[in-house]
C-alpha cells in the first residue's frame, strides 16, 4: 500500500487553473531581473518570501504585478514556463491549461508576440521531453475596460489557433462578470472556450453572471456559490465543473482553515471539483501540494481524489477521444 504523498504524486491528473505569471519563483524572479536589468523593490530572496502575507486577493495582486516586471523577452516567458512544466509533469500532470494575462505585459510595452510565442515554445518542449500537453487560456484582467479586452483579442489574431479559450481575473470585486459580456461574445464567435473567475471574493451573483452573460464552460473558484443552494443545483445539474484552488483559498484568506476547507462538501453536493494550484509561486505549493494538503485537513479518501483527477480530465478543453484516453489511464492507476 502506497502511501498518500506517493499516491497523489502519481495520480495521473490535469491542471485547469494556473496562472503562469504566478508561477514565478523568487529565484527565477532575481535570475530575470539581473539578466534584464530590472531594479525590483526586494533584496533577497528571503525578502520576497517575506512579503508573501497578504489579508486579501488585493495584497497579493500588488505583488504579483510587481514581479512580473522582470519578464521581457520570449526567452524569459519560456523560461518560466518550462520551470513550471518540470514541477507540473513531477506532480502527476499530464495536461495543463495555463492561463496568460497578456495585458500585464502588452501595458508595459511588451510586444504580444515575446508573450505567447515564448510560451508556445516551452509549451512544446514540455510535450516533446515531459511527456506534458498543455493550452493556453487569454485571461482578460477585469479591472481594466472591456474596450482594453477587446483590444487584446484583437492584438491575439494570429495566434487565435493555438489558444484554446478565454478567460477573466484580477481584482474581482466590483468588476462584474457583465461588464465583458460583449467581449466574451466575441471571443465565442471566435471559436473559443470560454471561462472565468467567479465567486472567489465576489458574490453568488457573479456565478449568475458569468453563466448567463458570459456563457462559461467551467468557473474558476465558485467557492462563494455554496452560498446560494439554488446555484448549487443548477452548478450540479448542469455539471458545471470548478476549479477549486485550496492552498490559494487559505493564504487569501477566502478560508480560515483548510480544515474548514468546502472542498469535500461541494463533492457531496454533487459540483464537479478539481484541485488546482492558481498561483503556487505566492500560495505555498503545486498542484501535488494542494491536493495533499486537502486531503490531510478534510480526511479526503482516495476515491475522492480519484474522483478530482478524473474532474480535472472531463472538465478540461481536451477533445472527448483525448479526455477518454486520460480517464482510462487515471482509472487503471486506481485499481488495487
Amino acid at each position: 500500500m502506497t502511501d498518500l504523498a506517493t499516491f497523489i504524486a502519481g495520480l495521473p491528473k490535469a491542471e485547469l487553473h494556473l496562472h503562469i505569471e504566478g508561477s514565478l519563483e523568487p529565484e527565477l524572479m532575481f535570475a530575470l531581473a539581473q539578466r534584464n536589468r530590472v531594479a525590483i523593490p526586494y533584496g533577497s530572496v528571503e525578502d520576497v518570501r517575506a512579503a508573501y502575507a497578504f489579508s486579501n486577493l488585493q495584497d497579493f495582486l500588488d505583488i504579483y504585478y510587481a514581479g512580473a516586471e522582470v519578464l521581457r523577452t520570449r526567452a524569459d516567458f519560456h523560461d518560466l514556463a518550462i520551470a513550471y512544466f518540470r514541477r507540473a509533469a513531477a506532480d502527476g500532470v499530464v495536461h495543463a491549461e495555463i492561463m496568460f494575462d497578456p495585458q500585464t505585459h502588452t501595458d508595459r510595452g511588451i510586444p504580444f508576440a515575446e508573450v505567447i510565442e515564448g510560451l508556445l515554445s516551452a509549451m512544446r518542449v514540455a510535450e516533446a521531453e515531459l511527456g506534458v500537453t498543455s493550452s493556453l487560456i487569454l485571461s482578460f484582467l477585469r479591472h481594466l475596460s472591456e474596450e482594453a479586452a477587446f483590444a487584446t483579442l484583437e492584438a491575439a489574431g494570429p495566434w487565435l489557433d493555438r489558444i484554446a479559450a478565454v478567460g477573466l481575473d484580477s481584482s474581482e470585486v466590483g468588476h462584474p462578470p457583465e461588464k465583458f459580456a460583449r467581449v466574451f461574445a466575441a471571443a465565442r464567435a471566435r471559436g473559443l472556450r470560454i471561462t472565468a473567475h467567479a465567486g472567489e471574493e465576489g458574490p453568488p451573483e457573479y456565478v449568475h453572471q458569468a453563466l448567463d452573460l458570459l456563457g462559461v464552460e467551467r468557473i474558476d473558484h465558485g467557492n462563494r456559490a455554496l452560498e446560494d443552494p439554488a446555484l448549487v443545483a443548477r452548478l450540479a445539474a448542469e455539471g458545471m465543473t470548478l476549479t477549486v484552488c485550496p492552498l490559494s483559498n487559505l493564504k487569501l484568506c477566502v478560508v480560515g482553515d483548510l480544515a474548514d476547507h468546502p472542498l469535500d462538501g461541494m463533492l457531496a453536493l454533487g459540483l464537479k471539483a478539481t484541485v488546482n494550484s492558481d498561483d503556487p509561486a505566492y500560495f505555498g505549493g503545486y498542484i501535488a501540494a494542494n491536493y495533499r494538503a486537502v486531503a490531510e485537513a478534510r480526511g479526503l479518501s482516495r476515491a475522492d481524489l480519484v474522483t478530482l483527477a478524473r474532474n480535472s480530465f472531463t472538465g478540461s478543453f481536451l477533445p472527448p477521444e483525448a479526455i477518454a484516453r486520460h480517464v482510462e489511464r487515471l482509472e487503471a492507476y486506481a485499481q488495487p
